[in-house]
């Protein structure tokens, strides 16, 4: 019990040091590795760190002291991987590949297939037409990339993400899917805006078709659910007039793909929607009561306050910077308390579940070891479109700590102890009402008997990716979500798009030529989707 103890004396406790840690970051202007520290002011928790060259700079780390504090309690420290790619040289953030002071294996591992677009939205991490050169690695390299990340010990990733770029403009996005699954991925997912699969004319036949090569889940952009939040996604020449009827047609767009998931009896899309103070940190509740109404199709919303990727003023940054608590007090006040910021746990706060399988079954399971600031989560159960956040139906902290004793019990032997104490623990703190159709999963491992309890229940995830103004290299050392590249080289999410990506892609890309003299259309949206 000496865990739930802890986490109730965090919880609780009022004492708020102005100091709180040490750590290293970067220097927003010249990206250089600087000392920062974190500290408490207001309640808040802020990063703060000098630069030699470019003076003083600090930011918003956690917009909720207390709930730091909790969430710090779930903190888990993984096992890294056991045949680090590269050396450590210059030392982390610099050394990425991955390098063996990295802590955590794989878990979500990402290949963009494409760095080119049919949309032109103003804070995408990666597109062709903005950095000047194609990124478009073949399908041999994108096989080796494929294997190399299936090499990982002393797991593999289970799951693989295609990105881009917009993935479904490449014509061999089936066999990449293919091949993928070929090679053990379990979980093939892909990140689009919706654009294609949306075609009137064959979107509905090309869902069928990756649906049978071997795709799990669309992992859609979906920013609000109104048309204005799209505003920003509208290219930059566009008059407001020509932005208005943009965001129309985009928002538009979405719903088209989601009906056509449905014609295609496809049922597993995640809602994206990057989350921009002032843009739509007021439709939260909204996004997730439209997710719940298309629950036989929605599985997750995963919300993702902004990260300002790329040459970006420091005014810019404090304008429209979110942090995961204030987006959970959004979402308690917007849900009229119906889902409360209590609600939500730590990635790391599911680590006894991985704990309990790999001594279980005397194997290694992927563990998700992520720094506990990096997201948070919680799943809703639905009922007659009735939403019934799962800390209500069970006790989570004591059932996740008896799944800790209950790994020890395996480690020391005792394999009916351990099998006792967790049905014991199951009926206690899991109401009846879910018990019979999430103990087959506990006591089995079995994916698949989850299918059931899934399809009526919705994810709610935030993952807070960091750039140059909030970075912590110890949230870094920690990232479970990794790119893939040509060459052999697999990058944490963060300092991939922080310090990496340029470098790496630019290593096998294509110069795109200069188009002299054209003039930009600034003509309706309609006009902007013919030139798609």
């Amino acid at each position: 019990m000496e865990i739930l103890k802890r986490r109730e004396k965090a919880y609780v406790k009022d004492a708020e040091p102005r100091f709180i840690k040490h750590t290293r970051s970067l220097c927003p202007e010249c990206l250089e590795k600087v000392d920062a520290v974190l500290k408490e002011k207001d309640g808040k928790v802020i990063i703060e760190k000098d630069c030699p060259k470019h003076g003083h700079f600090e930011d918003v780390y956690w917009s909720d002291y207390k709930m730091f504090k909790r969430f710090e309690t779930y903190g888990q420290v993984g096992k890294g991987i056991k045949n680090p790619r590269t050396k450590a040289v210059k030392g982390c953030p610099q050394d990425c590949g991955l390098c063996p002071n990295h802590k955590s294996h794989t878990v979500l591992a990402i290949i963009d297939v494409t760095n080119a677009c049919n949309l032109q939205c103003s804070i995408c991490f990666a597109y062709a037409g903005k950095i000047g050169y194609l990124y478009k690695p073949d399908l041999e390299t994108i096989e080796g990339i494929i294997d190399n990340l299936r090499n990982n010990l002393p797991v593999p990733p289970p799951a693989l993400q295609l990105s881009g770029g917009e993935p479904t403009i490449r014509p061999d996005l089936i066999e990449i899917v293919k091949i993928a699954k070929k090679k053990g991925f379990r979980h093939v997912e892909v990140n689009t805006n919706g654009v294609r699969l949306a075609d009137e004319k064959d979107g509905v036949d090309y869902i069928r078709e990756l649906r049978k090569a071997g795709v799990d889940t669309y992992y859609l952009s979906f920013d609000g659910v109104t048309p204005e939040p799209y505003i920003g996604r509208a290219p930059s020449h566009l008059d407001a007039e020509g932005k208005m009827k943009y965001a129309r047609w985009l928002f538009a767009t979405k719903l088209k793909f989601i009906e056509n998931c449905r014609k295609a009896g496809h049922k597993s899309v995640v809602l994206v929607p990057v989350i921009v103070r002032g843009m739509n940190n007021h439709q939260l509740g909204g996004i997730i009561n439209f997710a719940v109404k298309n629950i036989d199709v929605v599985r997750c919303v995963n919300f993702q306050p902004v990260s300002f990727a790329g040459r970006t003023e420091e005014w810019e940054v404090k304008q429209g910077r979110i942090t995961i608590p204030e987006a959970l007090h959004n979402i308690e006040d917007q849900t009229n308390g119906v889902i409360k910021t209590s609600d939500f746990y730590p990635i790391p706060s599911t680590y006894p579940i991985s704990d309990f399988l790999s001594a279980y079954k005397s194997k290694y399971h992927v563990e998700f070891t992520c720094h506990p600031h990096c997201g948070a989560a919680t799943y809703l159960y639905v009922e007659n479109s009735s939403i019934i956040p799962i800390t209500k139906l069970g006790e989570v902290d004591e059932f996740f700590n008896d799944l800790s004793l209950a790994a020890g019990d395996l480690r020391k032997g005792q394999r009916l102890k351990a099998r006792l104490r967790v049905g014991a623990s199951a009926l206690r703190n899991i109401k009846p009402k879910i018990l019979r159709e999430v103990l087959p999963a506990i006591m089995s491992g079995n994916y698949e008997s989850l299918r059931p309890f899934h399809y009526k229940t919705l994810m709610i995830g935030l993952m807070h990716f960091m750039d140059a103004y909030n970075f912590d290299l110890e949230r870094v050392e920690r990232c479970t979500i990794h790119y893939g590249f040509p060459g052999g080289k697999i990058v944490p999410f963060c300092t991939m798009n922080t310090l990496h990506r340029q470098l790496l892609e630019k290593k096998y890309a294509t110069p795109l030529p200069r188009q002299k003299g054209r003039k930009r259309k600034s003509g309706t949206a309609n006009q902007v989707k013919e030139n798609l």
